[in-house]
């Protein structure tokens, strides 16, 4: 696979759909919808995230997200952000099922109002819920590789761990606990959370992850736009080089030219 196939024929599968680009984004956070719009067509995002209890996706008389990212050609996913209940997420994404038709949605369960760190058994019993209703849930979870393989084996379409606390823009804190439950999951991995520069992005998609998901690293940035264009490289980049197949680290150097015939 060269540059220039990456493009049509890398994808990854959620819910059995394709999707080309690897940075899917979130709606808040921005000025206003028109900001929105342009930092999601930068980015060049095929999913966005919505977090319906905060976004107007139902109210024809006040300003509507529809009107400035249409849903015909961005695939929504509604999210429980801002709820800290199983009870709530479920009452959540159901009222948003029947406003929108939405049924692949994003799972995400608070454990506290400081860190925004998943509540996990709060987490587990949504799960069950959710798609015992019949849902295809993308779930947000802890960077646990015992919790994740849990979440995949109740029937999560893509496991969600964080890489560091929501809106911290601290980076990937457990490169490592990543790696294994991307090695352990037979479902798309995708990093939720903590993402704050173009490098994190590289890193988190270096390390083999399907996707990663951001809202704040690009609409808390001072330009937005520009830096929705950056995360849409770095993810690229990122992506190309796990392909690819880094050189091993080594102690000592290795020189680029051959030593023999030395005059």
């Amino acid at each position: 696979m060269d540059g220039d196939q990456i493009g049509t024929e890398d994808f990854f599968t959620v819910a059995g759909k394709r999707f080309r680009s690897r940075l899917l984004v979130g709606t808040g956070k921005y000025k206003d919808f028109t900001e929105t719009a342009r930092a999601i067509e930068a980015s060049g995002a095929e999913i966005v995230t919505v977090a319906v209890r905060r976004v107007n996706v139902s109210d024809p008389k006040q300003p509507m997200l529809m009107d400035f990212v249409d849903p015909k050609k961005y695939t929504y996913l509604p999210n429980t952000a801002g709820c800290y209940t199983a009870q709530d997420a479920v009452r959540t994404l159901r009222l948003a099922r029947e406003a929108g038709g939405w049924n692949l949605v994003k799972l995400e369960v608070l454990g506290d109002q400081k860190t925004l760190y998943p509540n996990m058994v709060e987490t587990l019993s949504a799960t069950e819920a959710l798609i015992k209703d019949g849902f295809d849930v993308m779930v947000y979870c802890s960077d646990d590789p015992i919790m994740a393989k849990k979440l995949e084996d109740m029937g999560c379409c893509a496991i969600m761990p964080l890489g560091s606390l929501i809106g911290s823009g601290l980076g990937i804190q457990s490169p490592v606990n990543i790696r294994l439950i991307i090695e352990a999951a037979k479902v798309p991995v995708l990093v939720d959370a903590g993402v704050g520069t173009a490098s994190d992005a590289a890193i988190a998609m270096e390390l083999g992850c399907d996707g990663l998901l951001m809202n704040t690293a690009i609409a808390a940035a001072k330009d937005p736009i520009r830096m929705a264009r950056a995360m849409k490289l770095a993810v690229e980049a990122g992506r190309l080089a796990y392909l690819a197949g880094r050189i091993p680290k080594k102690l000592y150097a290795d020189p680029s030219s051959p030593l023999g015939g030395l005059i």
